[in-house]
């Protein structure tokens, strides 16, 4: 995974069957109306319970109350807020990090994060924060996890949790018990040399760490993939290593009740081994496997593998295994009649639900159109549940839908396609070659209503009762910052990112792939009533 790319080839899968029926429990605890990290809470329902303000008779009056501007980058921007006692907390594509007021987008604090620790790549914080317990944990694009001071924006500590070259942190921390739970992988298979026959791919192995939250000491580590080994070398000449890969994009959950965390995996880069393409149940304590549940027989992708005479490098390609089908997205956990399940999304496509304790199948429903090699088509980052449905999003899948599911039988209620005018109405018309139909983002909801993004550069609002679109706002055009600064919205921030719904307002990034023209740079948006 990493930067989604288009595939050339649409491939018809049946959709399977569903094998239990059942009621689902009540929704998730009412505790407040902040939004503290990126799973909303440990179970990674993405729905704020305690949300009364905005409701589904007036989300239709949202309007924007406040913008931040970022400077120019290259770097899309993908920093989901968390919003804690009155604070925004986020990430920029300019190596900064901020806090600010949650109503007005007045400063708090920035904390500028280029020189603590040097390396080669730009600093830039490439996933949402977690805020508890007076400390504010995220990490970077070079492999580093932070851990600042929730109030001033010092750094008690950066710790580096990987030294490859294209190690990354796309993963969300979750914080349990004392310690920061976080995946890393890299772009080593295609961003990074996805395209250089005489690089020595791959040496990278994807891992789940366990970090003391005081500290940032690693307590425990489980790695993915046995560590590479040479195994010959590429027609190139350059070394080749097995296996490699299977990085962890996706953010953990965890069911506090059995110290169990639960994570998604990516594909092998090289070879066929290692937890690939699979669902892992951890210790939280120790990080021992209580199981594993691999949802693809083989799954072997790189860069290469969509190039012209790939073959040699590519041996996926002759028998079918080059998919790059991830399980990206991040769990949910949830209980229907005393049950207690945990489902995932996956890039072919499929929503995943298993027995929580034992990893048992028990329904799995085929909702995105998967497309060979690249597996952009399927469910990308997360989804939501609100305590009676779950609600997720499919990618390029033409269009991408967003579904209510019945979360005991995998039964869709209904689905709604990405509106046929997302991109021959507002900005995203001027850039026929850059807008298309496709749901990049996680789905968020609060009572009644439901919230996603899209490559059309729109945010909408759903009817969680019937998927009607009941609000629509336009990004794709020039903003002025609270911070003084110009900018431009686009395509709403998917790698990770989704709308924020806390105290009568909604928070979203807008600036992400695909990158509509900019001469400024990207903007965080605040609505409210």
């Amino acid at each position: 995974m990493g930067l989604p790319r288009r595939a050339t080839a649409i491939v018809a899968v049946a959709s399977c069957v569903a094998l239990l029926g059942a009621a689902a429990t009540a929704a998730p605890d009412r505790r407040d109306g902040d939004w503290p990290g990126w799973q909303k809470d440990p179970a990674g329902s993405r729905h704020n319970a305690a949300e009364w303000r905005i409701t589904p008779h007036n989300v239709k009056d949202l309007k924007l109350k406040w913008a931040f501007a970022y400077e120019k980058s290259d770097a899309p921007v993908r920093s989901q807020p968390a919003v804690v006692d009155g604070v925004a907390y986020f990430g920029g594509p300019d190596g900064r990090f901020h806090a600010r007021d949650a109503k007005t987008g007045a400063q708090r604090w920035t904390t500028d994060l280029r020189g603590i620790a040097p390396g080669a790549r730009p600093v830039i914080p490439w996933d949402g924060p977690a805020v508890t317990g007076g400390r504010v944990y995220f990490g970077d694009m070079r492999g580093y996890v932070y851990s600042l001071d929730q109030h001033t924006g010092r750094v008690v500590w950066a710790k580096q949790v990987d030294a490859h070259p294209a190690a990354t942190v796309t993963s969300s921390p979750v914080v349990h018990d004392g310690k920061v739970f976080v995946g890393t992988s890299s772009g080593e298979n295609a961003d990074f040399a996805g395209g250089a026959r005489d690089y020595p791919c791959c040496t990278f192995r994807g891992h789940v760490d366990a970090l003391d939250a005081d500290t940032g000491d690693l307590v425990w580590r489980h790695y993915t993939v046995p560590e590479p080994q040479a195994v010959g070398t590429w027609p190139s000449g350059a070394t080749r290593y097995e296996p490699s890969g299977a990085g962890v994009w996706s953010s953990p959950t965890i069911d506090v009740r059995t110290g169990t965390l639960y994570v998604g995996t990516g594909q092998n880069y090289t070879g066929s081994a290692g937890d690939f393409d699979t669902l892992l149940a951890l210790d939280t304590r120790s990080g021992a496997v209580k199981w594993r549940n691999q949802v693809t027989k083989a799954d072997t992708w790189r860069g290469l593998c969509n190039a012209p005479d790939a073959e040699g490098y590519c041996p996926g390609l002759k028998d079918g295994s080059a998919l790059d089908y991830d399980i990206g997205a991040t769990p949910n956990l949830f209980t229907v009649n005393g049950r207690h399940l945990v489902g995932v999304g996956q890039k072919l496509g499929v929503y995943h639900v298993f027995d929580a304790t034992t990893g048992e199948v028990v329904w799995r429903r085929q909702l995105g159109v998967p497309l060979p090699s690249g597996g952009i088509s399927g469910i990308q980052w997360g989804s939501s549940y609100d305590g009676q449905r779950l609600y997720i999003a499919t990618y390029f899948a033409d269009p991408g839908k967003l579904f209510a599911v019945d979360p005991g039988t995998g039964r869709v209620l209904w689905e709604t396609p990405h509106p046929a005018d997302g991109c021959t109405t507002g900005g995203a018309a001027n850039h026929p070659d850059v807008c298309t139909l496709a749901h990049g983002p996680a789905v968020s909801t609060s009572p009644g209503v439901v919230y996603e993004g899209s490559n059309d550069g729109k945010l909408r609002a759903y009817s969680a009762r019937t998927g009607q679109v009941l609000w629509t706002f336009d990004t794709v055009r020039d903003f002025t910052g609270v911070n003084g600064l110009p900018g431009r919205g686009g395509t709403i921030s998917g790698g990770g990112g989704g709308a924020v719904v806390s105290n009568g307002m909604v928070y979203v990034q807008a600036g992400y792939w695909p990158a509509y023209p900019n001469p400024n740079g990207s903007v965080l948006l605040a609505f409210g009533l």
